[in-house]
């Protein structure tokens, strides 16, 4: 059987298309690439790229608009973990959030894996993000 080579995209329920699209280009420098609306449903799709064209983001926005907000503690999804290539990458990204306003908790070492720092923040509906450093070797 053919293993798995790596994430394609990850697929992330907002509240409002609309919102997090300008933030999630503005503050972790990911690209629109494309939007699709369906009218009938009210499904809005819009497909976000890195730089480096690694991995995509789809943000969706459902017709549903009366579901609770982000819990990690529901089943479901946790938190996601964006990748950098070491801890001073860490504290630059530290300094955007901060340049941009973004609550965040400070690069700190990470409890589950050892050597490898982290720093946390949230999006506008509250769905926890991480940037990650691997210990250097």
């Amino acid at each position: 059987m053919a293993k798995l080579m790596s994430v394609h995209h990850l697929a992330l329920t907002v509240t409002d298309v609309d919102r997090s699209v300008p933030w999630y280009v503005r503050v972790l420098d990911l690209e629109e690439v494309t939007r699709r609306e369906e009218p009938d449903t009210g499904l809005r799709k819009v497909v976000l790229r890195s730089a480096g064209d690694e991995f995509s983001v789809v943000l969706v926005q459902h017709a549903d608009t009366g579901r609770r907000g982000f819990d990690e503690r529901r089943t479901g999804l946790d938190h996601v973990a964006f990748r950098v290539g070491s801890t001073s990458e860490l504290a630059e990204w530290e300094a955007r959030l901060a340049e941009f306003g973004v609550s965040y908790l400070p690069t700190a070492p990470s409890r589950t894996f050892e050597g490898s720092h982290v720093l946390v923040f949230r999006d506008p509906d509250g769905i926890q993000l991480e940037i990650w450093a691997d210990p250097q070797l």
